[in-house]
């Protein structure tokens, strides 16, 4: 054996059998006993080869039709992998060579022999792409043999599909909120912030007020008792620190509930609130909201939750001009934020969702809804755990203190900015934080001549009459309105005596007794149904009645009900034109039942009282006034019946402009309420009070008018209703104490023992009325009288007239002693017992003068061509004296 190294891996071509060859050394290659003397691949044949291959086919096979395995390890073009250290793909062939041995030796070995490796390894390659491709062509196969999709199937999308649109969708949203984020960047504060001054107008453009200046102090979260901000929180957004700036949820909720009919809904966060108020505007659009969701996102990630909280309690409106918690305190209750408590903070919390509907002090008719606000908002901090039950039962309702008026709007104007933002806000022109950013140019309907007229004629006749030593004189408050009824126009309104000494708008309170001024609406209700007493006989002017004080009705289902009259007065049969010219109580009270009271509540609607006027309900005491209808509603009833019956809705804006712009304003409609019969036969009915009952102090106006006295239960209040053909105006003179706000009596007021509505209330109404229409030509009712209205019904004789009636079964007297209402025939309309009427007799009964200073009309005897029929006593009482009947 020669003494230089031999090379491995390959057998010298002259080697002898005393040599054998070295094994075979390349990495993986199995040795063994059997293996010693064979030389690498002696036993590797072709056929062995092809039988391998076709095994491995098999395999692949078993393992699997898509060839996934042989393809992750072929690789993904499904050509077999190269050899190790082969830079084309070529099997490598040759070992490294030893350690130690200069592969560029000068010596060149002999050349080796063919390794049959090399040919077992290119054989295995060869069948495995075989296979592959046998692989390939089945998988073909077998999606050619699949079936094809037919009838609803192919409407409907794969799941290939549906992913792929759901995929494409969520990238558009994505894409649209990052672009949306990305370009909407946070503006500067808005004009709510730095709000503008409104300015009010009358028609002709002269100056009324102004109002606008914003009411606030800011204050830090600091200063902001933690009670007070968690009933905040309670009220607007209880998952304000834990939740994000928006909610999606809450906003999609809101906006379902929108479009369903259930009502506007907010979906708003505190921090979207926050955004509105002092970066965007109030305006419901989609591009504030769109606006106000990135600035939303910006904001909550730039401040804090406290930052932002601070932001939005002192950009917050609480109504009475307050905005922010620091002045809504003071407007309130007088102090500052941090000595408010735990139930004064809810109920300011409260005021957020609705200012004015939830002031008790100014609307205390409200108070029952602001209650179950505050109850809201307090149960709301128990549940969070802010409040303890036992501490929450403890507490009791917070009256707020009454309004303080705001200082510029002295005299008048207060009134009347407050009677517009009304307005504005119940008609949906202008909701109160949109007014409240300001800018507006407000042109009413007011004139100022007519409005200097009203006010001239409540202070001569009532202001200039009140004495500070007299302490009824210190609870007198006057309301007036005045309206064109052939528009609708609001010509003239008064408040009360100065908007900075008494805040409450007497013209457009709700919360006083309209008294008898609603019976005109029963005898309009009476001619527009063509209503019939129980015996049948239409109702009409000279219908009579009984109109004995304290007279049970009759025909009513309910409860027993038996008016008293004004002072107790019982007139016997007497007709409705009389009736009304005396405000018998118990005459109307059975036409209402006659009628029906639900059409009588019906026509007052239609007419123009409001429907949700409070105590305005269907019972027979619905005639004598216990509504609690304002002066205005009153005024543009009655206008209604001036205009021959058709109504037209009451407006007090002309114009509105901001930033030269005009606002748009809803086109006045005019529908016809009740027939032209119904309302003109109550005029002429009315036009007796005037003439010559207890309205006759409404004659100082010098022209043709018609009218209605009333007064609240225990003469809280007096009223007067009347109009001529131009003007319809309404006055009305209540008790108030300035210091606890309860109604008072008006005993002694004035100096006089009590008011009445044909007094001070109809005294000012004749004064407005002349200087109002000076100058203007004198115009007279054009009136068309339902049929039969200047007779009386078939079979009833008017007591005035003895000629009248059925000749052969005239009213008689009846037995001493019978009840009113049974008379000779048991009917509703006979005659009351003798002596029923105090005072009747031969001769002239005559009474003391009334409180007011003026001689009230008294049942005279029956020579008097003004005296109802009574029944003569069987000694005559000549020159008898009874009771006076009082104007009311």
């Amino acid at each position: 054996m020669s003494d230089e190294p031999q090379q491995q891996g390959w057998t010298p071509r002259d080697a002898t059998a005393a040599d054998p060859p070295d094994t075979d050394k390349r990495p993986g290659a199995k040795t063994g006993p059997d293996d010693t003397d064979q030389a690498p691949g002696e036993d590797e044949t072709p056929e062995a080869d092809e039988a391998r291959a076709d095994d491995e086919a098999r395999g692949d096979e078993e393992d699997g039709d898509d060839g996934a395995r042989a393809d992750e390890e072929d690789g993904d073009d499904g050509e077999p992998a190269d050899e190790e250290d082969g830079d084309d793909g070529e099997p490598a062939t040759e070992k490294a060579a030893p350690a130690g041995e200069d592969p560029d030796a000068d010596e060149e070995p002999d050349e080796p022999a063919p390794s049959t490796h090399t040919a077992h390894a290119g054989a295995t390659a060869t069948a495995a792409v075989n296979a592959r491709k046998t692989r390939k062509t089945r998988k073909k196969k077998g999606r050619a043999s699949r079936p094809k999709r037919t009838g609803w199937r192919r409407a409907v999308p794969t799941w290939r599909v549906t992913l792929g649109a759901l995929l494409f969708a969520s990238l558009l949203v994505i894409g649209g909120l990052v672009t949306g984020y990305l370009l909407v960047d946070i503006p500067p504060a808005n004009a709510a912030a730095t709000a503008q001054t409104n300015v009010f107008l009358y028609e002709d453009g002269t100056h009324i007020a102004r109002d606008g200046d914003v009411n606030r102090e800011n204050v830090s979260l600091d200063d902001i008792p933690l009670p007070v901000r968690r009933a905040v929180l309670a009220a607007e957004d209880r998952d304000f620190y834990s939740a994000p700036a928006i909610d999606p949820m809450a906003m999609v909720r809101a906006a379902w509930n929108t479009v369903t009919g259930k009502g506007k809904q907010s979906g708003s966060t505190i921090t979207q609130q926050y955004v509105k108020n002092y970066y965007l505007g109030q305006e419901q659009t989609i591009t504030r909201k769109v606006k106000e969701f990135f600035i939303a996102i910006k904001l909550g990630r730039n401040q804090s939750k406290n930052e932002i909280l601070e932001g939005y309690l002192n950009t917050s409106y609480f109504g009475r001009n307050a905005y922010g918690i620091q002045a809504a305190a003071h407007a309130y209750y007088g102090k500052d934020v941090q000595d408010l408590d735990t139930a004064q903070g809810a109920y300011l919390a409260s005021l957020l969702n609705a200012p004015n509907a939830y002031d008790v002090a100014t609307y205390p008719e409200n108070k029952q809804a602001a209650l179950a606000r505050w109850k809201y908002v307090l149960g709301g901090m128990v549940k969070e755990k802010w409040l303890s039950a036992e501490n929450r039962a403890d507490l009791t309702f917070p009256m707020p203190e009454r309004a303080k008026p705001v200082s510029g709007l002295s005299g008048q104007g207060g009134y009347i900015v407050q009677a517009v933002k009304e307005y504005l806000a119940a008609r949906g022109i202008l909701d109160e934080k949109t007014l409240a950013t300001g800018g507006h140019r407000i042109t009413t309907t007011l004139q100022r001549g007519k409005q200097d007229a009203l006010s001239a004629a409540v202070d001569e006749q009532v202001n200039s009459q009140l004495d500070s030593e007299r302490e009824a004189d210190r609870n007198v408050r006057v309301g007036g309105v005045s309206v064109e009824p052939a528009t609708g126009k609001v010509v003239a309104m008064y408040g009360g005596i100065d908007y900075t000494k008494q805040f409450v708008n007497n013209a457009t309170r709700r919360d006083y007794q309209v008294g008898s001024t609603f019976k005109p609406f029963v005898i309009a209700a009476a001619v527009e149904n063509r209503s019939t007493t129980q015996d049948g006989h239409p109702i009409n002017p000279n219908t009579v009645y009984v109109g004995d004080s304290k007279r049970p009705v009759q025909g009513w289902s309910g409860a027993r009900y038996a008016p008293e009259n004004e002072d107790d007065v019982s007139y016997g049969p007497i007709p409705v034109r009389r009736a009304a010219d005396e405000s018998v109580n118990a005459v109307f009270a059975q036409m209402a039942v006659d009628v029906g009271p639900s059409r009588v509540m019906n026509t007052a609607i239609a007419l123009g009282i409001p429907k949700t006027t409070p105590d305005l309900s269907p019972s027979p005491s619905i005639a004598l006034g216990p509504a609690t209808a304002s002066v205005l509603d009153m005024a543009g009833a009655y206008a209604t019946l001036a205009n021959h019956g058709k109504h037209t809705q009451y407006t007090l804006v002309e114009n509105i402009t901001k930033n030269g712009t005009e606002v748009p304003l809803p086109e006045p409609s005019t529908e016809q309420a009740v027939s032209r019969e119904a309302a003109d036969t109550t005029t002429a009915v009315l036009r007796g009070v005037v003439d010559g009952g207890t309205g006759s102090a409404a004659q100082s106006g010098g022209r043709p008018a018609a009218g209605k006295t009333g007064t609240a239960e225990e003469d809280r209040a007096a009223w007067f209703a009347g109009y001529t053909p131009e003007l319809a105006t309404v006055v009305a003179v209540m008790g108030q104490n300035p210091k606890t706000g309860a109604q008072t009596p008006l005993y002694g007021a004035l100096g006089m023992s009590r008011i009445n509505g044909g007094g001070a209330p109809a005294q000012i109404w004749g004064q407005y009325t002349a200087a109002a229409l000076e100058g203007t030509p004198v115009q007279g009712f054009d009136l068309r009288l339902a049929p039969g209205s200047n007779e009386p019904p078939p079979g009833q004789r008017d007591p005035e007239d003895p000629e009248s009636g059925n000749p052969e079964d005239p009213y008689r007297p009846s037995d001493p002693g019978e009840q009113a209402g049974t008379g000779r025939d048991g009917g509703p309309w006979g005659v009351g017992g003798a002596g029923s009427r105090p005072g009747a007799g031969e001769g002239t009964g005559t009474g003391p003068g009334g409180p007011s200073g003026q001689t009230p009309r008294t049942p005279t005897g029956a020579g008097s061509p003004t005296a109802p029929l009574a029944p003569a006593p069987a000694t005559p009482a000549t020159g008898s004296t009874g009771p006076a009947a009082r104007p009311h």
